[in-house]
């Protein structure tokens, strides 16, 4: 008998047409979904939403932005609809999985702090992820290996987990991910659903905002490993928490 697929929405934090349509695919192939069981919902082509948007659906996916700020909220006012949206899914205990943005606007709407560091990328690469003793409890991370290695490309972070929430993974720059306690909601610093590949076609398209130089790219992306343990926590979480 075959399976139907969960119907997920991925609220989508992209202005950049070439990395929407690569977000989504990356999505649904760690995910082992079809593309058309993810719905998208743009945040810059709809600012304004409802915290019911993701009702009719079975989980939520949160993506990642080089476009936004989570710290600059009246320049880019869908953050608090964002921040609507994940605390409704929290109430519901609808399945959530938050990457990057999604991340840092669940810090925010948690009560955590996000800061900035203004020199310069603060984490960008493949980096080796030390997981707490709770994650060894975790539905997702029960059998994730210590040090997996992880996409991070970012310049602001947190530095533990906000309240009430359970701490799962670190590097040594910053907090990476945590799960609310009591609910099936999970957030990552770093990008689950991007592989190597898609991370170096990812930095070609921002590469004047994160390289100096074409140099600098090359030697940048030469750095990249895979990541197949930090991918799989996109199916894991399609097949443990739905």
């Amino acid at each position: 008998m075959t399976r139907t697929p969960p119907r997920l929405l991925l609220l989508q934090i992209r202005d950049a047409g070439r990395t929407r349509t690569e977000e989504v695919e990356s999505f649904a192939r760690h995910a082992g979904v079809p593309l058309h069981a993810i719905d998208v919902l743009n945040v810059f082509d709809t600012p304004r939403f409802p915290a019911s948007a993701a009702d009719r659906y079975d989980a939520l996916l949160v993506g990642g932005a080089s476009e936004a700020s989570v710290l600059e909220p009246e320049r880019f006012p869908f953050v608090a609809h964002i921040v609507d949206l994940l605390k409704a899914s929290i109430d519901a205990r609808r399945p959530t999985f938050a990457s990057c943005f999604g991340f840092q606007a669940a810090v925010v709407g948690l009560g955590g702090t996000i800061v900035r560091d203004e020199d310069g990328c603060f984490e960008m690469g493949t980096v080796p992820l030390s997981l707490t003793e709770q994650a060894r409890d975790d539905l997702l991370f029960s059998d994730a290996p210590d040090g997996l290695l992880a996409v991070s490309c970012h310049k602001e972070r947190t530095d533990a987990a906000p309240p009430g929430c359970v701490p799962l993974a670190d590097t040594e720059a910053c907090h990476h991910t945590f799960r609310v306690d009591g609910a099936p909601f999970w957030a990552f610093q770093f990008h689950p659903e991007l592989d190597r590949q898609r991370f170096v076609d990812r930095l070609a398209v921002f590469k004047d905002q994160y390289t100096d130089t074409d140099d600098h790219y090359e030697r940048t992306i030469a750095r990249f490993s895979e990541t197949p343990e930090s991918n799989a926590l996109v199916r894991k979480f399609v097949e443990r928490a739905l």
